[in-house]
């Protein structure tokens, strides 16, 4: 069984997550990219990329011809092949890590329809038969739709008010519902900033703060965790086993969160999973942004891991989703089921998927209007800042 050339399918219907286009009738904020692996056996392999599509379909384009010619069935291999090739370039990053990642995945689909097995199979078998999601919300009207529908854990996010709305929320939803907050920026917490909102939020028993500080202050990890007893959650910006090595191992969070579409591929989410597992740190992939397929990816390696805790999920998200993939999969109770079809399970609407090409992959975050930049500065773009206005900023408790 050889590989042949890989065929790439990008969609998007706008410029990720700060501006909006329509097409068709349909309004979203996705770019998304999937990768497809042709055998000489006639199996075809599905993968997704995450991170920057645009960028990384030409990464995919390069890493094919060392690929053409190989039996896919050698995952492990194949991938420290494409770990060698392209570390001569630097650091594994986003755009390394989403190509490794969509070929990757592909690459276990094939191996699974070749077994006529589902891809947890082959990662140790089923732990659970269904994962828990959370969804998003940010007022009481969102947490309360979802709640009606059956979602048990909400997050919200933005740094602009946090802990008044966090308090806002566990009001309208109870204490029945997980709740959590991501505090991504930009602009970011400063490590002092963010211990101070970390022990502000602690009364609100979250499940977990996620990303308080930009992901290269790791240092800052630990101030927070001295200052707060909180439970922390971060990861979904690095790739590899390398990428999230430290975080892990000097327990700086308790929870990790790997992105399906740009960790490495299964082979690495099995990995760091392993690796957390070591900890006591639970896993709880990152999903925001990612697309069907990738999503797919994830019940996998979540059926077979004993630390898999919950999958972020936005429920209410671009309406063309949903005709991307069949099946398309749907929540029941706050959870999703895992696939029982061989290798992902999943196949993509091709025809669908051309309805939508990508535009562009890059926008400056709509911070302005949400307050997240101090009054004043939304024009500096700075990447940390921080907060004034204190007194208002930091309530008492």
């Amino acid at each position: 069984m050889q590989v042949d050339a890989p065929n790439l399918r990008g969609w998007a219907s706008d410029g990720s997550f700060g501006t909006k286009a329509t097409r068709q009738g349909l309004t979203g904020t996705r770019n998304w990219l999937f990768v497809k692996v042709h055998t000489d056996e006639g199996i075809v392999g599905i993968g997704e990329c995450s991170g920057w599509p645009r960028v990384i379909q030409t990464a995919v384009q390069d890493l094919k011809s060392i690929l053409i010619g190989e039996d896919p069935t050698h995952i492990e291999r194949l991938w420290q092949k494409m770990m060698c090739a392209i570390m001569g370039h630097g650091m594994v990053g986003t755009v390394g890590g989403g190509a490794m990642t969509g070929i990757d995945m592909a690459l276990w689909d094939i191996k699974g329809k070749a077994l006529n097995t589902p891809v947890w199979n082959l990662l140790g078998g089923k732990i659970r038969d269904r994962i828990r999601i959370y969804a998003h919300a940010n007022t009481a009207e969102v947490a309360l739709s979802l709640k009606k529908r059956g979602i048990t854990a909400i997050k919200c996010g933005g740094v602009s008010d946090p802990v008044r709305k966090v308090a806002m929320l566990r009001d309208a939803i109870g204490d029945e519902m997980d709740l959590m907050i991501d505090l991504h920026g930009p602009p970011w917490l400063t490590p002092a900033d963010a211990a101070q909102v970390a022990r502000a939020l602690e009364p609100y028993r979250l499940m977990f703060v996620e990303d308080p500080i930009a992901p290269e202050n790791l240092d800052g990890f630990r101030r927070i965790r001295d200052s707060a007893n909180v439970t922390l959650a971060a990861g979904e910006r690095m790739a590899t086993v390398y990428g999230l090595r430290e975080l892990i191992e000097k327990d700086l969070v308790d929870i990790v969160q790997p992105d399906t579409g740009r960790a490495g591929g299964i082979t690495q989410m099995k990995k760091i999973a392993a690796q957390a597992e070591a900890h006591h740190i639970m896993m709880a992939p990152h999903s925001g942004s990612l697309g069907p397929v990738a999503e797919y990816a994830a019940l996998h390696v979540l059926a077979a891991i004993p630390n898999g805790l919950i999958l972020e999920r936005i429920e209410d998200d671009w309406v063309g989703r949903a005709q991307t993939v069949v099946p398309h999969p749907l929540q029941e109770n706050g959870f999703l089921k895992v696939p029982d079809g061989p290798g992902l399970g999943v196949d993509i609407d091709e025809a669908f998927v051309k309805q939508h090409p990508s535009e562009c992959n890059v926008s400056i975050p709509g911070a302005a209007k949400s307050g997240a930049y101090a009054e004043g500065t939304y024009d500096e773009q700075v990447y940390v800042q921080t907060r004034l206005k204190r007194g208002v900023y930091f309530p008492k408790g």
